[in-house]
Formats: structure tokens, C-alpha cells, sequence
């Protein structure tokens, strides 16, 4: 089992406290991000850890230089591109049964554990109770929320735009899982999209869109539910709010 953390974006909306370091190593609690994410791996008994770097790669490999089990990858693009082609960039290091990780989130090990065991070819983790997380961070959870949707347990919709709550039977949160057998095809999968559309939108590609893209050619995308333990960190306003809010893990 590896994990790999994509680490490439600066976090605009962190400004100014992304001056000078990537998103990742914005603090919570006094702790970065990315140690959080890292000590939640360890517990979960996952050891092999790729990061993919980009903005302000050098502080990321400095922090890190001393740790044998962390190997780097870098998206020298990161600027112009987006998440998957940032996870291309680590293609070298998919051998195994691979976890995807968003850098700018923070969950406990539990959620770890329980993705890891997921025998499906692809795992999902989708927050239940995310409008919980939402209603904290923002006066109207539906205007940044996206589409999820559900049917005899396979995911049939993800990440669009929605115009009511019907359309969301929970949240991505930014943790896949993509069992080793399956990880030649997803990366076939997602190489042939450069045949088809523009190099500007193969290279901005998010996630979610591949996800759906997946989705469309029928490929079986499986949930695992969770109900909250987890935070996003996305905007200052985010960090205030878990700050009214007294939230805090104890994941480190």
C-alpha cells in the first residue's frame, strides 16, 4: 500500500500566508498540514509516501530530505496545470495499491484504514455529514458544493455544479483509492484523453472530472461513507472558522 500527496499548488486563497510556503505547510493548530496527512499514513500502517511538489518545491524536500520513506516528484507546470496531470508527474512510483490524497486535508487514521481495506478497483471517500463541515465554513454549503450521487452502491455522478440538495447524497473529500490492478487502465485511461481534447484542458483536468469521465465509460466507482472527522483547509476563512469552532485533531 503507498500513499501519494499531491502538494503541487501554492493556495491563492491561503494568501498571505502562502507567500512563501506551499499549502501544505500551512498551519492548524500549530502543526503543518502535510504532518497531519503524514502522521495519519503511519498509523494507518501505510509507509511508502510520495509527494508531488511544485510551488516552493524546495522547502518541501528540505523538510523532508531526512525521511527514507518519503520520495518526491515534481511538477515543474504546477502553475499552469492541474490535479491530474500533477499526478501523472508520479507515474514512476504506482506499483501498488495506491491512495490519492489532497494535501490541504486533514482526517483521522480510522478514514485511512478503512479506504485501505476497500477491495474495490475504485474507493471513494464520501462524507455523509458534509453539510455539517459546510454550514461551519460558509453561509450557503450549496454554493460550493458539487454533485454526488448514488445508485445499488456505485457512484453515478460526481463533481458538478448543483442547484439543490437533491443532487448531493454526500462529498467527495479529496481521498481515492485505486487498487494496483486496476491502476494500468486508470492511467490508459486518462493518457488517452489526450487524443481528444485540447493540451490546455487534458493539462487542467481535476480530478473530479476524470472521476466522472470514468464514470461515463462505465467503470465502477465505489463509496466508502464516512460522517465527518475530517477538516479542509482551503481559504483563511476556513482556519477562522474551525478556530470559533474549537476544532482540533488528535491524528499527530
Amino acid at each position: 500500500m503507498k500513499i501519494i500527496i499531491l502538494a503541487a499548488g501554492q493556495g491563492k486563497r491561503l494568501m498571505p500566508l502562502t507567500q512563501e510556503i506551499p499549502k501544505c505547510m500551512v498551519k492548524f493548530r500549530g502543526i503543518h498540514i502535510i504532518d497531519y496527512i503524514i502522521s495519519a499514513a503511519k498509523k494507518a500502517n501505510i509507509s511508502e509516501i510520495g509527494i508531488v511538489t511544485g510551488y516552493k518545491n524546495h522547502i518541501l524536500v528540505d523538510k523532508f530530505k531526512k525521511n527514507k520513506h518519503v520520495i518526491f516528484f515534481e511538477n515543474k507546470l504546477y502553475a499552469s496545470t492541474n490535479m491530474m496531470f500533477s499526478l501523472a508527474c508520479a507515474k514512476p512510483f504506482f506499483d501498488d495499491d495506491l491512495i490519492i490524497s489532497y494535501s490541504d486535508i486533514i482526517y483521522t487514521p480510522e478514514i485511512l484504514t478503512k479506504l485501505a481495506l476497500s477491495p474495490f478497483e475504485i474507493s471513494v471517500v464520501i462524507d455523509k455529514n458534509w453539510k455539517n463541515l459546510w454550514s461551519m465554513r460558509m453561509d450557503d454549503p450549496l454554493s460550493d458544493a458539487e454533485s454526488l450521487k448514488i445508485s445499488n452502491g456505485i457512484i453515478t455522478d460526481i463533481g458538478h455544479k448543483v442547484n439543490s440538495y437533491s443532487d448531493i447524497e454526500g462529498q467527495y473529500i479529496g481521498l481515492i483509492k485505486i487498487s494496483k490492478k486496476f491502476l494500468r487502465t486508470f492511467f490508459l485511461e486518462y493518457e488517452s484523453l489526450s487524443n481528444s481534447m485540447s493540451k490546455s484542458l487534458f493539462e487542467n483536468l481535476y480530478m473530479t472530472d476524470f472521476l466522472q469521465y470514468l464514470v461515463k465509460r462505465s467503470y465502477k466507482l465505489s463509496p466508502v461513507f464516512i460522517k465527518g472527522d475530517w477538516i479542509e483547509i482551503d481559504s483563511v476563512s476556513d482556519l477562522e472558522a474551525y478556530e470559533k469552532n474549537n476544532i482540533s485533531f488528535d491524528t499527530y
